[in-house]
Parts: structure tokens; sequence; C-alpha cells
């Protein structure tokens, strides 16, 4: 997706207020467990209920911090997966990614944007139409364009917003995608880091990451990567 032509969102006026935080306790099926503040919010561009989990000592980030911390901190841009993050499908990389990013921000302390952008913004059910196109030989990217979609149809104004409204101005980026970064940077947040997540490969994916590496840049050292049974 190109880079959004919407400037900062001062420039728009696109700024979204907190409309609620309350802890949750979240728990992964390996055992891992900590607690989120999951914060929702009124004025989001697109609508739609996006939520932003704080996670560890994410407080040293606010602006209002008696313990204002140095770096920015550690933030995931997560789009949401039903196949992968709920019920575990192979298909694709979401649900370990969205494991190892929880735990990997919670050590440090950060945010986890949970986005609502299924199928890379294509929705559910068209997700499932382009995985009845994979199974005859077309990879990821080729069957969102078969289906009159765009190879990768996001929109990270949201997530800038979210952040933000919680007077967030940089971040170190949990990401393998450069065009999470690209976007944000064009929505005034500075991406003053990128931390790659893990090469989390199995054989039922191995096409789809290396369509990901080879189509949208993404940095996937699939060659060096173990295969997880």
């Amino acid at each position: 997706m190109s880079i959004p032509a919407k400037a900062t969102l001062a420039t728009v006026g696109s700024h979204a207020a907190v409309r609620r935080a309350i802890d949750v306790r979240i728990r992964f099926t390996d055992g891992f467990s900590t607690t989120a503040r999951v914060f929702t919010f009124n004025g989001l561009i697109d609508g739609r209920e996006h939520l932003l989990l704080a996670l560890g000592n994410w407080e040293q980030y606010a602006p209002n911090s008696s313990q204002q911390s140095v770096t920015a901190p550690l933030a995931r841009l997560h789009s949401e997966c039903l196949t992968g993050d709920v019920f575990g499908s192979e298909r694709c990389d979401c649900g370990p990614q969205l494991r190892e990013s929880v735990e990997t921000i919670a050590a440090t302390g950060g945010f986890l944007l949970y986005l609502r952008q299924e199928g890379r913004g294509i929705g559910l059910y068209a997700k499932l139409d382009a995985y009845a196109l994979q199974e005859v030989g077309l990879d990821t990217y080729e069957a969102n364009l078969a289906l009159g979609h765009g190879e990768d149809e996001r929109d990270y104004t949201e997530a800038a917003q979210m952040l933000d409204a919680l007077g967030i101005g940089s971040v170190r980026l949990l990401t393998n995608n450069p065009d999470k970064t690209r976007q944000l940077t064009a929505l005034g947040i500075d991406v003053v880091e990128e931390i790659p997540t893990g090469v989390h490969l199995t054989t039922a994916n191995a096409r789809y990451l290396t369509a990901k590496r080879d189509r949208t840049a993404h940095t996937l050292d699939i060659s060096s990567a173990r295969t997880r049974t």
C-alpha cells in the first residue's frame, strides 16, 4: 500500500481520544500470561473498534510520567487474523507473531495495537475466498488482486491516532513490514528503530512467507529459519 496522502494527523484534524481503559488478564495456550491495560477510543477515522494493549511497564512512556523513559517504547501493529490468532491456522504466521509480540513488549513495556484489518484489509470472507484461489496456485497477493482487491489495503491512520491519543510520538516498531514504518512516519509518528519479529516457518506457510519477502520486501530470513512442527 502506498503512503497515505493524509500527511500528519495534525494537518487533517484526525485526532482521537481515549474512551475507556480496563485491565484484562491474557493467557495463551502455552501457559504464558500477562495483564494488559486495554484502551478503547472515540474518533477513530474508520469507525472500527480497534484496541491498544498497554503491556509491562508502559506507564514510563506516558507524557506525564515521573520516571519518563529516555527510549521510545516498543510497539507492534498487529492486524486481526481470526484464522491464525484464534483458530491456530498455520497458513500464516499471525498467531505466533501475536504470541511473541505480547511477551516481548511485556518484558520492557510498550504497546500492541490490535487492528481490525482481517485479510490485509479485505475482510474475513474475502480472505477465505483468497484461500481458495491459493489452493489452485495463486500466491496470497495474486489471490487478492484476482478478487478485485489491492495487494494490501491496510491503512494505519487509526494506529497513529491511538498512539497520538496516549501522547506517544515515537516508537521502536516490532515488524518485518516496511510499509508500516512508511505509513506511521508519514502520519507523524517517529519510528526510531525497526525490530524484526521471528520467522515462524511451517510447511504450511512457507509459500506465504516467501511471497511476503519477495513481493512486499518483508525482512524475513527464511533460508536460515527452522521449520516449526
